[in-house]
């Protein structure tokens, strides 16, 4: 049992690639958590693909003993937190866990946008900051210039802000020191009164089933306790209390005020457990719950198709188990009828969806074909109700529709002074109303508000081509918003393909459906009978293009004679093809459908 004087709980916040996790293996190597045979490259990232991509997915918690230079021992409870904005509610959830962060800012690159969208949340949960600057050790490191961003953009005094190398360990022992002196212990926190515990996270282990991470706050926290969650209302027996040592899990009796650990207890899926929740004594609860919890929602919706329907049992299973680790994911069964048996998902976000569809095509050696993501649309009915659209293909009659309400976004962008004039005009193509522009030193910064709709297709890579890699982008959900928006349909030969149908703004529509026509031109093999393909809003056809038919020379074999005989051999050619453009069907080749889904690459 640890005195709440000598803890300190913190985290590292900072923007994608300034340094965080290899800053936490620089302090897990120097408190002695590791042996330097044991130390791997970002030792709190264990997937293969947060390895790889170099981002952090999932919060991760390490427990550290640390004898400072006053002789007393601490013990350090470092939280390693997602950087990104698609897991913005887990971070949330992770700092309202700790006292104080380290602020990482790369000294070559200086304030980006991500650095920004952290701070303002740490200073949301009256978090202390150490401002630290990484990589002095490069040659293009410029570190006064970054202290005076660092004060002008954020607002943060950046007199004392330590120089490091977390890469060479060049001054890592003075952001120990900086951690035992400069960040509180726990502001609160009885020994005495009910049981009141933060769930911070929770993943997934095959042996121990769902491991969860939690902060006590009051009370304490021992084995075979009797447990309760207090907005969920499960209850559970407590099979184990620990805390996270680098690499392993080690038993502990009991947890106290101010310390971080987990628990188990033979809890079977993570969707049982809510980032956020309060754990409480079930036979002794506390008054009131912690406050700042909210159900996550899903953003972005895609439809997931195996491409052997064989597959479909394969995919439900994977599907399942990917759930079991990640809460956040929801999934539901869809039938469309030019991909089959398929699920539609919904994810937090465009990195959400992509890491998901990694995960089930490397762990579960699956091919899937996406449909286009769309976001949740609110419809405003006439008779008073409002419905939550996920699907295009399942929006109601026009007529009972009083308005429709999409998604908007705010969008803060960072960028080289020479790509600002093609940034603002991509932002402008795609709706934007811009709220603020302005200098950082030679960088600028534009906040935009964007139809989230606009963002999902393709926005991030366009933004990353047109400013060579160099612009930085953030966002957060500012609300839903009305939109003057129509359902633009596609039909092939007269049947509309519901997979291929979208909703989008009215002033776009016209070129869309025309852009999808043609691509669906060339990518339809041609049959022996004319094929229309239409793009149409309601019942009026806004585009159109015609796949000629294949015809057989009939007159071939006709050596002179009559007009008349060739005429009747045409005819009955005519005759024939209308009869078999009334009967035929048209079978749109998967390929089609995937490339007509990326039609905004163009």
């Amino acid at each position: 049992m640890t005195s709440r004087e000598k803890i300190r709980n913190f985290s590292i916040i900072a923007h994608i690639d300034h340094g965080k996790s290899t800053l936490a293996d620089r302090i897990i190597q120097m408190t002695g958590g590791l042996t330097a045979r044991e130390m791997t490259e970002q030792v709190l990232d264990t997937m293969d693909i947060e390895k790889e991509r170099g981002i952090t997915i999932k919060a991760q918690t390490v427990r550290l003993d640390y004898k400072a230079r006053d002789g007393e021992t601490y013990v350090l409870n470092l939280m390693d937190t997602p950087g990104h904005v698609d897991f913005a509610y887990e971070v949330s959830r992770c700092l309202a866990a700790c006292e104080g962060s380290l602020l990482v800012v790369d000294a070559s690159q200086g304030v980006e946008a991500q650095t920004l969208a952290n701070v303002y949340k740490a200073i949301d949960a009256n978090h202390e900051i150490v401002p630290v600057l990484n990589k002095v050790d490069l040659p293009a490191a410029e570190v006064g210039r970054v202290k005076q961003q660092i004060e002008d953009v954020i607002g943060i005094d950046a007199s004392d802000a330590l120089e490091i190398s977390a890469k060479t360990g060049l001054g890592v022992d003075s952001v120990l020191e900086a951690i035992v002196t400069r960040l509180p212990p726990p502001k609160t926190g009885n020994r005495e009164a009910p049981l009141k515990a933060l769930l911070v996270d929770a993943y997934y282990d095959t042996y121990l089933g769902v491991v969860v991470i939690v902060r006590i706050v009051d009370g304490t926290l021992k084995k075979r306790q009797a447990i309760q969650m207090m907005k969920t209302g499960a209850h559970f027996v407590l099979d184990r209390v620990g805390v996270f040592r680098p690499g392993k899990l080690i038993d502990v009796d009991e947890l106290g005020p101010g310390e971080v650990g987990f628990l188990t207890a033979s809890i079977k899926t993570v969707a049982d457990c809510s980032v956020g929740d309060t754990i409480t004594d079930e036979r002794n609860p506390t008054a009131e719950a912690l406050p700042g919890f909210r159900d996550v929602q899903p953003e972005v919706f895609c439809g997931l198709f195996p491409v052997d329907a064989a597959k479909f049992e394969d995919l439900r299973a994977a599907m399942g188990r990917l759930r079991l680790n990640d809460a956040s994911f929801s999934y539901e069964m869809e039938t469309s009828a030019a991909l089959g048996f398929g699920f539609r998902c919904g994810f937090l976000g465009l990195l959400h969806l992509e890491i998901i569809q990694e995960r089930l095509s490397r762990e579960f050696d699956l091919d899937l074909i996406a449909t286009a993501p769309s976001v949740v649309y609110g419809l405003h009915m006439r008779d008073g109700s409002v419905i939550e659209l996920h699907n295009p293909a399942d929006m109601p009659d026009v007529m009972s529709i009083l308005e429709i309400h999409e998604p908007w976004i705010e969008a803060t962008i960072f960028t080289p002074d020479e790509y600002l004039g093609g940034i603002l005009k991509l932002c402008q193509d795609r709706r934007g109303v811009q709220t603020e522009l302005s200098y950082v030193g030679a960088r600028a910064m534009v906040k935009y508000e964007l139809p989230l709709n606009e963002v999902v297709f393709d926005f991030y890579d366009r933004l990353k081509s047109i400013s060579k890699g160099y612009a930085s982008f953030d966002y957060n959900q500012i609300g839903r918003r009305e939109g003057d928006l129509v359902k633009l349909q596609v039909l092939v030969n007269d049947e509309p393909v519901d997979a291929l149908s979208m909703l989008t703004h009215r002033a776009r529509a016209e070129q869309r459906g025309r852009a999808m026509c043609e691509k669906l031109k060339d990518l339809i093999p041609r049959q022996m009978f004319k094929i229309p393909i239409q793009a149409a809003i309601g019942g009026k056809v806004i585009a159109r293009e015609t796949i000629s038919a294949m015809r057989k020379d009939v007159t071939a074999k006709c050596y002179g004679g009559d007009a008349s005989r060739k005429r009747k051999l045409l005819d009955k050619q005519k005759a024939g093809k209308k009869r078999m453009r009334q009967f035929g069907k048209v079978e749109i080749p998967q390929e089609a459908f995937v490339a007509a889904l990326k039609m905004d690459e163009d």
